[in-house]
């Protein structure tokens, strides 16, 4: 049975996700600054203001000011409409979005499908090596893969206007979460006119023209990007701030004297080893967000004492997550009881074995399954336990190695390697137990469960289970929440059970931020936050 997805401006403010004012939503009686502007701290230089060239998390932020997609986020990371006021599927995999009327670009000329069209075919197109023409294979559009390798045109990309304010698209496989992807920054239209006329210093300021809530004012590399209000954005009348200033600073210590002498508004971050001072300093004002991400440790599946399933599960069972997250690291990271973690948008988990069970029945039961697989006191298991060099990660291997020891008396040799060794190891499968971690490239379950299902480029543990990937394959057919969701509990189950990882610990997002800065998503697990939710309170 076919079941139809619309979603429309409407219907999500009757579900609560969303309000009708996308912008800033000043609560009754708020007492407004005079002056609204704001510094943001970003931790590079960005590369480029081209959505097309981003490459990450510098470029990301300003461009999302810049810039608007399809679909935008709420403060709760909510998808909602942005570019698009509505969209429909009836299979989940021919969509058409509605484009609302009223968007236009920053020199007031509207924003059409076909800028849709032209702005996602040049991210596939080969000669133009996006480092982000990969997304359009991962959200499932006809032919990304094959045109991203030149074995197709880029104009057989399974994107089309059907008229000016209605873009089609066409996927490869049902993605019931595509209007979630929309929201990606990969997706983001640009002017292909504008584009034509000043070739590729289109993004130099004077010449840039966007679509998003604020527009390139100035810009002094490895100083200062100034962006001011767009009054042609469709939402212009609820966005406060009017003029934004992101200020690049590598150094986490240098933002946070920055900071603190008031020169900035919001860190990216801050020196994880000055968490409790800076609680106690600056009360109110030191944020850790739950994030999308998992730490982990990946076993090798296929050879030596960790292709066998029991040895794996021993391993993850004596791992006191609740010690690593609160002792170890301290900063307001919760255990990682499953891989998916807690804040994933449409994920309603059962409780996993490990979570429902002490510690200490956890080691026994741990300590009867590596004797089972034939290790003891008299044939001690010898491991080498493989992480990529970082302060964090040491502490983190150190403590599990203890706990490996204490509780089952496996030989345990740390290894840490460069960035570049670590990976070749991790590629070429040399090692028994490897560090790993995983951010999501949106927010839903699949993004963290496809990781190892058989053949991903991403599976570091080589796990190859066809239940698992039979029950994926059927949660992306589904059109149902619930039997999708039932899907991902049984992923996780299967993962519980054959313990190809052992996730460990739930990232959070550090950062600081003035008290009179409001309107800030620190709920979004994602962290987009756009300027345009963001005001000044008077003080």
């Amino acid at each position: 049975m076919k079941s139809t997805f619309r979603h429309t401006l409407t219907a999500l403010i009757l579900a609560g996700i969303a309000s009708p004012v996308l912008a800033a939503q000043l609560p009754p009686g708020a007492q407004l600054a005079a002056k609204q502007e704001i510094v943001r701290h970003i931790k590079d230089e960005p590369a480029s203001l081209d959505p097309m060239k981003a490459v990450g998390l510098p470029e990301i932020q300003v461009i999302r000011d810049l810039f608007e997609g399809l679909t935008s986020q709420d403060a709760q990371g909510n998808i909602v409409p942005g570019v698009a006021e509505s969209w429909s599927s009836s299979d989940n995999k021919t969509w058409i979005f509605t484009l609302r009327g009223n968007a236009k670009w920053s020199n007031g000329e509207p924003v059409t499908a076909q800028d849709f069209v032209y702005s996602w075919q040049r991210l596939v197109e080969p000669k133009n090596s996006s480092p982000f023409a990969w997304f359009a294979g991962l959200a499932g559009i006809s032919n990304a893969g094959a045109i991203t390798k030149g074995e197709l045109p880029a104009d057989r990309l399974g994107v089309s206007a059907v008229d000016a304010q209605h873009l089609k698209v066409t996927l490869d496989r049902p993605v019931p979460w595509f209007p979630a992807l929309a929201a990606n920054v990969a997706l983001f239209p640009v002017p292909q006119r504008v584009i034509a006329s000043a070739g590729d210093g289109w993004t130099a300021p004077g010449k840039l023209v966007g679509n998003g809530a604020y527009q390139l004012a100035s810009r002094v590399v490895n100083e200062k990007i100034v962006l001011l209000r767009n009054p042609a954005y469709w939402d212009d009348v609820h966005s406060v701030l009017t003029r934004v200033t992101f200020i690049p600073i590598n150094e986490e210590s240098s933002a946070t004297k920055r900071y603190r002498a008031g020169d900035i508004d919001i860190t990216e971050s801050f020196p994880k080893n000055m968490y409790a001072q800076l609680k106690k300093t600056l009360p109110g004002e030191v944020y850790t967000p739950d994030q999308l991400g998992t730490y982990y440790y990946a076993f090798n599946t296929q050879k030596g004492a960790t292709a066998d399933a029991r040895v794996r599960k021993a391993l993850s069972w004596s791992i006191d997550r609740r010690i690593i997250a609160e002792k170890v690291l301290g900063t307001g990271e919760k255990p990682a009881w499953r891989f998916t973690p807690d804040v994933t948008a449409g994920f309603r988990p059962v409780q996993s074995y490990i979570e429902q069970h002490s510690q200490q029945e956890l080691n026994a039961q741990a300590k009867a399954l590596l004797t089972a697989a034939g290790y003891g006191p008299g044939r001690p298991l010898h491991l080498t336990l493989l992480y990529n060099t970082s302060e964090s990660h040491q502490k983190i291997a150190i403590a599990v190695a203890s706990m490996w020891k204490k509780n089952l008396g496996v030989q345990v040799t740390l290894q840490n390697q460069e960035w570049k060794t670590y990976i070749d190891s991790r590629n070429s499968g040399n090692f028994d137990v490897i560090r790993a971690s995983w951010v999501g490239d949106y927010n839903e379950p699949s993004t963290f469960l496809s990781l190892l299902t058989s053949g991903n480029s991403s599976n570091i543990a080589r796990f190859s289970n066809a239940d698992y990937d039979a029950v994926l394959a059927r949660a992306r057919g589904e059109t149902q929440a619930d039997a999708r969701n039932s899907d991902y509990n049984k992923a996780e189950q299967i993962l519980a059970e054959q313990a190809p990882i052992a996730p460990v610990y739930q990232y959070t997002n550090g950062r600081l931020i003035k008290p009179w800065v409001k309107g800030y998503p620190i709920n979004n697990p994602e962290d987009v936050a756009y300027s345009r939710e963001l005001w000044i309170e008077k003080h």
